[in-house]
């Protein structure tokens, strides 16, 4: 009878602990941070939402998206992204790059093709152009680019809108971000802000 009391207690306080403990770190807890993070980091919080002059949402800084016609073909009016291996590009469900090793014939072609298409795009010529601008990034959604491959899409950008190119390459250089705490990364422009913040451009 006594082993039965035992056991009864004991099963008793693990689930009033299991009920507390619950309580506190799978409600309380999740609450608290999410609070904070409203509080102190709304917009992160929230995945980074980016929003057109109309307040329309048109995606998020955190995943690159293309910026192209039906058919696939870049639109001249806004700042191209890198390269996308995910999916059919930009595939949020179909994360990853290509995995190809730099000797592979098909990468290798694939970055023969692309200089040749981007130079041609861009009317620059093929050295000019950057390494980003032809590779895949390890996720395929990579939001930013480099600041060398959005300066080289000013020219072709402003002509498209009719904006002058000194005014379309101050707006890439106000987007330019410099490298986290000072070490971290590169400095890099998100495509997704630099092209709503030229949609917003008054004209």
């Amino acid at each position: 009878m006594s082993i039965a009391r035992t056991s009864l207690r004991t099963t008793g306080v693990a689930f009033r602990a299991m009920l507390v403990f619950t309580v506190v770190l799978g409600l309380g807890y999740t609450f608290l941070i999410t609070g904070i993070g409203q509080l102190a980091l709304p917009a992160q919080a929230n995945g980074s939402i980016a929003r057109d002059a109309s307040g329309m949402v048109v995606g998020s800084t955190l995943i690159g998206q293309s910026f192209t016609d039906a058919d696939g073909n870049p639109l001249p009016q806004y700042f191209q992204s890198r390269p996308s291996a995910a999916g059919t590009g930009y595939d949020a469900s179909s994360s990853g790059g290509s995995n190809l090793g730099p000797e592979n014939p098909d990468l290798i072609t694939s970055i023969e093709e692309r200089r040749a298409a981007i130079a041609a795009f861009e009317k620059v010529d093929p050295a000019a152009v950057p390494a980003d601008a032809l590779t895949t990034s390890a996720s395929g959604l990579d939001p930013d680019i480099s600041p060398a491959y959005a300066l080289l899409q000013v020219d072709r950008v402003a002509a498209a809108r009719g904006i002058p190119a000194d005014e379309v390459r101050a707006l890439v250089e106000s987007k330019i971000q410099s490298r986290d705490l000072g070490f971290l990364g590169n400095p890099r422009v998100n495509v997704l802000a630099l092209n709503v913040a030229l949609d917003a451009l008054k004209r």
